[in-house]
């Protein structure tokens, strides 16, 4: 797994490719409707002639609608798995002795019922994904509009990480957090 979060790239190399493509084609357009691009006539009609085009033109133009819908169902499909795969850990160390499982959902609610005490933290979620080789945990904590992340990140790294490497036995685990801002508001002092 390269990235927490595969469907940005693929987002932004789309969005940029359509962009260049609407810039392109709505210059093209003014400067066709200025008469700065000598090879057209703007007085002419758009379309010459009124005949039924060949039919090799239906097959493309339909062979291409079809690629472009595929490339569109992909992109879609694409949003939905936003969360890293997740996997049930195997801790055994000896399976003939035994067999010991860990859904990676029961190991993170504890961590995330820490999460949410602290000051300023509304909400979080996490996924903890790969194997207990190569393990990676991906966060979103929403906070109140006055939380500070400088405190949050500061408990998230001293206390709440340490103690989730400990609770799995893991050396390191290399841990994504995005923070999304909520329209609530933290308590205050009157």
């Amino acid at each position: 797994m390269t990235s927490l979060n595969r469907p940005a790239r693929l987002n932004r190399t789309l969005l940029a490719v359509f962009g260049v493509l609407l810039l392109g084609s709505g210059s093209l357009a003014l400067a066709g409707h200025f008469g700065q691009l000598t090879f057209l006539d703007s007085g002419a009609t758009l379309i010459p002639t009124t005949a039924d085009p060949p039919t090799w033109a239906l097959w493309v133009t339909a062979a291409a609608a079809a690629a472009a819908g595929l490339l569109i169902l992909r992109w879609l499909v694409a949003q939905l798995s936003r969360r890293p795969k997740t996997h049930t850990w195997h801790l055994e160390q000896n399976p003939a002795q035994g067999r010991t499982e860990l859904a990676a959902k029961t190991a993170t609610a504890p961590f995330l019922g820490e999460i949410t005490t602290y000051p300023g933290v509304h909400s979080a979620r996490a996924t903890l994904a790969g194997t207990l080789q190569s393990p990676a945990l991906a966060m979103v904590i929403s906070t109140e509009q006055g939380g500070d992340l400088t405190t949050i990140n500061h408990r998230l790294t001293a206390q709440g990480l340490p103690r989730l490497r400990q609770a799995l036995d893991l050396d390191t685990l290399p841990v994504t957090v995005e923070y999304h801002f909520t329209p609530h508001t933290g308590t205050r002092a009157r």
